[in-house]
C-alpha cells in the first residue's frame, strides 16, 4: 500500500503545482533581461499589456526572467521593431497586427473590414485553430508570435465635418496604417489615404497636413487625439489585434522553462488588456464628449460595407482558405 503523504508535505506538493515550473528548474539559469518595446503612451492598452507581462514572467520565473519595458517608441515605429526582431537587436514587443502583415501577408485577413461583428467573435477565431495558425506562419521571418493583445475596433476620426456616410468621406486626407488593406480600404470609401508610421501621424494632425485618422477609442483617448480631431464616427469598421511577438533566435535562446513562463504570460497579458479596453471604453468615451467632441453614433454601417467590398474583391484570393474558415466559424 503506498505511504500516504503528510499534511505538510501535501501541502508542499499543491503549492508547487500551483507555481507552475518548479523554481528548481530556473536555479541554474543564467539571468535574462528580455527588452519590450511599443510606440504608445503609458496609458494606452499596449502598456497595461507590457507591464502585466512583465509582473507574470519575473514572478513566475521567480526573477530568473526580466523584462524592460520602452513605451512611446523609444526603439523605433512598429516595422523598425519588427525588423530589430528578426536580427536580434530588438527582443520582443507588442505590435499593431497591421504592420506585422507587410512580414507575414496572411495575418492581414483579420484586417478586412466588417469582418468580425463583435470582441467574441474575434477572439474565438483568434484564439482558436485559425489564429494559432497564423501566428505560427511567423516563424518564416524569424519571428515567434505568442499571443493576440487588442488593438480594437478602429473608428474613424476627422477635423473637417461630420461623418455619417461614405460620402462624407470624399476627399478627406485620413492617415491609415502602413498596409495595404487599410489603403484600399478607405480609397474605397473617397478618402485620399495616407499611410504613415503613427509617430509621424501625431505631428501630421497637429500641422493639419491630414484631416482625421482612424482608431479604436482608446487611442483617440489616450492621445488626447480631441485636440485636433473634432469628429468621431463610430464606424467600428475594422477589428485590430495586436501581437505579442519575439525575435524567434531570442526565443530560441531561451530554456523550455522559461519558453512556457513567457508563452502563458503573453496570453493571460493579452486577455488583461482586452478586459481593460472594454471597461474602458464607455468612461472614455464620455470624457471625449465632455472635452467637445462630437460622437457620431448614427452612421449609416450598411452603406459603409456596401462600398468596401472592392476590398474583399481584390483581396479575398490572397488569404487562401484563411477568410472562407474565418467566415465559417463565425457562421
Amino acid at each position: 500500500m503506498p505511504a500516504v503523504p503528510t499534511r505538510s508535505a501535501a501541502i508542499a506538493i499543491a503549492a508547487a503545482l500551483a507555481a507552475g515550473p518548479a523554481a528548481a528548474e530556473f536555479d541554474g539559469m543564467e539571468p535574462v533581461t528580455l527588452d519590450l518595446a511599443h510606440v504608445v503612451n503609458e496609458q494606452d492598452a499596449f502598456h497595461v499589456a507590457a507591464v502585466h507581462f512583465k509582473e507574470l514572467v519575473e514572478e513566475r520565473s521567480e526573477g530568473a526572467v526580466s523584462v524592460e519595458i520602452y513605451p512611446n517608441a523609444e526603439l523605433g515605429d512598429e516595422r523598425t521593431l519588427l525588423e530589430g526582431m528578426q536580427i536580434g537587436t530588438v527582443d520582443m514587443g507588442v505590435i499593431t497586427n497591421g504592420p506585422v502583415a507587410n512580414f507575414v501577408e496572411e495575418i492581414a485577413v483579420f484586417e478586412l473590414p466588417f469582418l468580425f461583428p463583435d470582441r467574441e467573435s474575434a477572439y474565438a477565431v483568434l484564439d482558436g485553430e485559425i489564429g494559432q495558425e497564423l501566428l505560427g506562419e511567423l516563424e518564416r521571418v524569424q519571428l515567434k508570435g505568442l499571443a493576440y493583445a487588442e488593438r480594437g475596433f478602429r473608428n474613424l476620426t476627422n477635423s473637417q465635418r461630420p461623418v455619417r456616410e461614405p460620402g462624407d468621406i470624399d476627399g478627406l486626407r485620413v492617415r491609415v496604417m502602413e498596409n495595404p488593406v487599410y489603403t484600399d480600404t478607405f480609397r474605397a470609401l473617397g478618402a485620399n489615404a495616407t499611410p504613415m508610421a503613427w509617430t509621424e501621424a501625431l505631428t501630421a494632425m497637429q500641422q493639419g497636413t491630414i484631416d482625421g485618422q482612424e482608431n479604436p477609442v482608446g487611442v483617440v483617448h489616450s492621445f488626447n487625439l480631441d485636440e485636433t480631431q473634432t469628429h468621431m464616427t463610430m464606424s467600428r469598421h475594422t477589428y485590430a489585434p495586436a501581437i505579442f511577438v519575439m525575435g524567434l533566435s531570442v526565443w530560441d535562446d531561451l530554456p523550455e522553462a522559461a519558453q512556457e513562463v513567457v508563452a502563458e504570460a503573453a496570453q493571460e497579458a493579452a486577455e488583461h488588456a482586452r478586459a481593460f479596453n472594454a471597461e474602458m471604453e464607455e468612461e472614455q468615451l464620455a470624457e471625449l464628449r465632455e472635452r467637445g467632441m462630437e460622437i457620431i453614433e448614427d452612421a449609416d454601417l450598411a452603406a459603409f460595407q456596401e462600398a468596401v467590398q472592392p476590398v474583399y474583391d481584390e483581396y479575398g484570393a490572397q488569404f487562401g482558405d484563411y477568410l472562407e474558415r474565418i467566415r465559417a466559424q463565425l457562421d
